[in-house]
C-alpha cells in the first residue's frame, strides 16, 4: 500500500445502514480515511480478488465461507454491527489467521436496561391498564386502583444472564434497595459479587424473585430453557422481563403462565418479527407489549459508529482493538441468536 493509498473496508451492515450507524460528521471521517466498497452481504465472493485481497476490514456480518475468506489476505477485523454473533462464518480460521471479530452490541446495554426498567414499574404499579382505563372512563381513585400495586424498592429481583445487558440492568436498579440474585454460568461468582449480586441456581432466581429479568443470549445450550415447569415456580403474581430474545423462552408456555393469571410479564421480543397481527400476545391481558424498540435509540446507532472509528484507528496502528467487544472462540460457536430483521 502506497503511502497515499487509503486502507479498504468492505460495506455490509445490513440491516443497518451507514447512515444509520455514522453521523454525518463520522461519516465524512469514514470516508476520509478509508476506501469503502459497499457490497451485497450474500455476494461478498463476486467482489473480485482485487478487493477482497486489499479490505482490511468489513463493516457488517456478511456470511463468509473458508474460499472466501481464503482470498482475503489483509483482512484484519470483521466489524459487527448487527450486535450478535451470527454463526455464518468459519470463526476457527478467522481466530487460527489472529483476525479480530468485534461486536457493538453493548451500545443496546443501558437503553434496553432502561426500558426494562420502565416494564417493572408499570407492571408493579399498573401504569399502562391504569392510563387505558382512565381513557375509557372506568379508572379507579386513590386506594381503590392499587389493589395489586407493590413496589421495587426493597424487592428481590433476578436477572438470568449478567453481560452488559445484566451489568446495566444492574446499574439502573441500584437505587431500589432490592436484593439482586443472578443466574449466569458463564460468569465467574467474583464478577457477580463484585457488582454486588448474588450468585444463584436458576431456581433460586426463578422461585425466590418479585420480578425476573430474562437478558440471556441464546446460545446452543439455552434455546426453549425457560418453559412451562420454569413459570409455575415463579411466585404467584411475579413479574416476568424478556429483553433479550425470545427464542430463550417456550413463548406459548410464557403466554399461558400469564393468561392463567400466575404471573403478569412483559417483553420487547417475539418468536416471529414481526409479529402477525392475529398473534394472541397482542390481546393478552396482564402483558405488556413492546415493538423490538428497547434499543433502537438515534443515540445508540451512532454510538456504533463511533465505536467502529475509535477501534479501526487502533488497528491502523498496528494496536488490538478495545472499543468493540471481542468475539471468544470458546462462546463465538454456541451463539444461536437470529439476526434482527428490522430496525
Amino acid at each position: 500500500m502506497t503511502k497515499t493509498e487509503k486502507p479498504l473496508a468492505i460495506s455490509a451492515p445490513e440491516p443497518r445502514t451507514l447512515d444509520l450507524i455514522f453521523s454525518d460528521a463520522a461519516r465524512r471521517v469514514l470516508h476520509d480515511k478509508y476506501e469503502i466498497v459497499e457490497a451485497d452481504p450474500d455476494n461478498i465472493a463476486g467482489l473480485g480478488d482485487a478487493v477482497l485481497g486489499k479490505a482490511r476490514y468489513i463493516i457488517g456480518q456478511p456470511p463468509l465461507s473458508e474460499e472466501t475468506l481464503a482470498r482475503m489476505t489483509s483482512l484484519r477485523c470483521v466489524l459487527n454491527v448487527e450486535s450478535n454473533l451470527i454463526n455464518n462464518m468459519p470463526y476457527d480460521i478467522l481466530f487460527q489467521r489472529g483476525i479480530h471479530v468485534v461486536t457493538t452490541g453493548q451500545v443496546f446495554a443501558e437503553p434496553v436496561a432502561e426500558i426494562g426498567l420502565g416494564f417493572a414499574l408499570s407492571l408493579a404499579r399498573g401504569i399502562v391498564d391504569a392510563d387505558v382505563a382512565f381513557r375509557e372512563g372506568n379508572e379507579l381513585w386513590g386506594g381503590e386502583g392499587n389493589a395489586s400495586a407493590r413496589l421495587i424498592a426493597g424487592s428481590e429481583i433476578g436477572i438470568v444472564g449478567f453481560g452488559d445487558l445484566g451489568k446495566a440492568l444492574r446499574r439502573v436498579l441500584s437505587g431500589f434497595r432490592a436484593k439482586v440474585r443472578v443466574f449466569d454460568p458463564w460468569q465467574p461468582k467474583s464478577i457477580l459479587e463484585e457488582n454486588n449480586v448474588e450468585a444463584a441456581s436458576l431456581e433460586d432466581v426463578l422461585t425466590k424473585s418479585d420480578f425476573v429479568f430474562v437478558v440471556a443470549a441464546v446460545t446452543s445450550e439455552n434455546k426453549g430453557f425457560l418453559g412451562a415447569e420454569a413459570f409455575a415456580s415463579m411466585r404467584k403474581g411475579a413479574a416476568f422481563i424478556l429483553l433479550s430474545r425470545a427464542d430463550v423462552v417456550d413463548f406459548d408456555a410464557l403466554m399461558a403462565a400469564v393468561a392463567s393469571g400466575h404471573v403478569v410479564a412483559a417483553s420487547d421480543v417475539y418468536p416471529e418479527e414481526p409479529l402477525p397481527l392475529d398473534h394472541p400476545v397482542r390481546k393478552l391481558k396482564g402483558f405488556i407489549r413492546s415493538a423490538h424498540r428497547a434499543g433502537a435509540l438515534d443515540s445508540a446507532f451512532t454510538k456504533m459508529g463511533d465505536m467502529v472509528l475509535e477501534d479501526m484507528d487502533l488497528m491502523d496502528r498496528g494496536l488490538p482493538p478495545m472499543r468493540c467487544k471481542r468475539a471468544e472462540r470458546e462462546t463465538v460457536s454456541r451463539m444461536r441468536s437470529k439476526g434482527v430483521k428490522i430496525n
